[in-house]
């Protein structure tokens, strides 16, 4: 296997820069920078030098022997100064040595995973690591990456292989008497799997908000103080404000973090009956947005007004209470009146649904956990029709073992490797 080697730092000035290489030459291609003498497994401050013998930088350099390391093979890391000029030194001195060449984006994961270093599930919690803005987030994340959904799916998939061995036995010795009935210990083991899988694909779709981002609408007529609101609410002129009615044709989006989750508050236009086939086309596209997202804000003396129903968390709000008496449930955009009560409002509903969230978080995950819980659901059905229906019951049983097995990538999982790896950073 190839050599490699790439910045693993962020590109830009710091004050430190970390270069990696992992493979068969790693450990080789650290002596020759840092002069010989490097140990298999340990760290050292050296002087690197150029093949030419010209000082390139002084640092920290640390070994590790396979299969002990990220990727599970020899690695090496040069902690170096962060300048870019250092950098480039050195990227250039180990592109001159042989059987050397610089990483592909994520090659450092996808090894780890080929070496059985981490799971496929694993892989994409460090890919929502690193991308992770919010405390919810990192979270996640780090659940994921600590190994949580492999542990489960472990579980499921020693249980299911339990039961179909059960079954197995009583087929194979189905010309002599076999003194235990296996049906009912078959019945508990599939059951108990079956319920823990629907609950987990359940809390998928809240789990993926987590890791994407709650959307919340703010819906009203025109003019209803709407995008006056989503500034105030954002600490900036996200969006354009306009004593005319109308002024908002497309849906202004502002990125937010409340009570550590991510949240994407969307500006809608005005919705009214109008002969302007412009502002027609953003009112249909705010009722679109409004009806898929996760919470809608009705900024409105009547929610009827709207034609759009409220869903049982949805937030009314009277508007421009700057104006006029709201007895304290108005909101000003102006004046800042209620916007404190507002956020804390939609953090707490959003935080309240974000306790329902379970392990898995993609709907990669919801789809094998689905397919592995209808295969069980139809070995259940044909368990029940006795001993010579076992070699059916079996092999549904072997097929949500398949699906387990490629929720954490032990299968069927080549296709989606290219896709997940792309979004990797060169060092990763």
């Amino acid at each position: 296997m190839d050599t490699i080697f790439a910045l693993a730092s962020a590109q830009g000035k710091a004050g430190v820069a970390v270069i990696r290489l992992s493979g068969p030459q790693a450990h080789s291609a650290a002596n020759i920078l840092a002069g010989g003498g490097l140990r298999s497994r340990g760290m050292t401050v050296r002087t690197l030098s150029a093949a030419d013998g010209m000082r390139l930088d002084e640092g920290l350099v640390l070994t590790f022997k396979a299969p002990s390391s990220f990727t599970g093979e020899d690695v090496a890391e040069l902690q170096i100064h962060g300048s870019m000029a250092s950098v480039n030194a050195v990227l250039a001195s180990l592109s001159d040595m042989d059987d050397l060449r610089l990483a592909e984006p994520g090659e450092f994961t996808r090894r780890a995973l080929e070496n059985s270093k981490m799971d496929l599930a694993q892989v994409e919690g460090l890919a929502d690591l690193i991308d992770a803005e919010t405390e919810a987030q990192r979270k996640q994340a780090q659940t994921i990456l600590a190994g949580a959904l492999g542990t489960l799916a472990e579980g499921w998939r020693r249980d299911l292989i339990r039961a179909a061995s059960l079954l197995e036995a009583v087929i194979d010795f189905a010309d002599e008497e076999v003194p235990t009935d296996v049906t009912p210990e078959v019945r508990t083991l599939i059951s108990g799997v079956m319920g823990e899988l629907t609950r987990e694909a359940k809390g998928v779709r809240i789990a993926e908000r987590i890791r994407s981002g709650f959307e919340v609408a703010i819906v009203g007529l025109p003019n209803a103080g709407k995008s006056t609101l989503l500034n105030a609410l954002a600490g900036r002129e996200a969006a354009i404000t306009s004593e005319y009615a109308g002024t908002t044709r497309d849906v202004i989006e502002v990125r937010m973090d409340l009570a550590g989750l991510p949240v994407t508050l969307l500006d809608t236009a005005g919705l009214r009956v109008t002969d302007d086939h412009v502002e027609n086309l953003g009112i249909e596209l705010a009722r679109k947005r409004a009806d898929v997202a996760d919470l809608r804000v009705f900024l409105t003396d009547t929610p009827d007004d709207l034609g759009i129903q409220m869903q049982e968390d949805d937030i009314h709000v009277l508007p421009k209470s700057d104006l006029r008496a709201a007895d304290g449930r108005g909101i000003s955009g102006k004046t800042g009146q209620g916007i404190d009560h507002l956020i804390d409002n939609i953090s707490c509903i959003l935080s309240e649904r974000a306790t329902s969230h379970g392990i898995a978080t993609r709907e990669r995950h919801r789809v094998a956990m689905i397919k592995a819980a209808e295969a069980l659901a139809a070995g259940q059905t044909v368990l029940e029709l006795g001993p010579d229906m076992y070699d059916i019951a079996a092999e549904e049983l072997r097929t949500a073992i398949r699906a387990l097995e490629s929720l954490v990538g032990r299968i069927d999982v080549e296709t989606l490797l290219d896709e997940i790896f792309a979004s990797f950073c060169l060092g990763k």
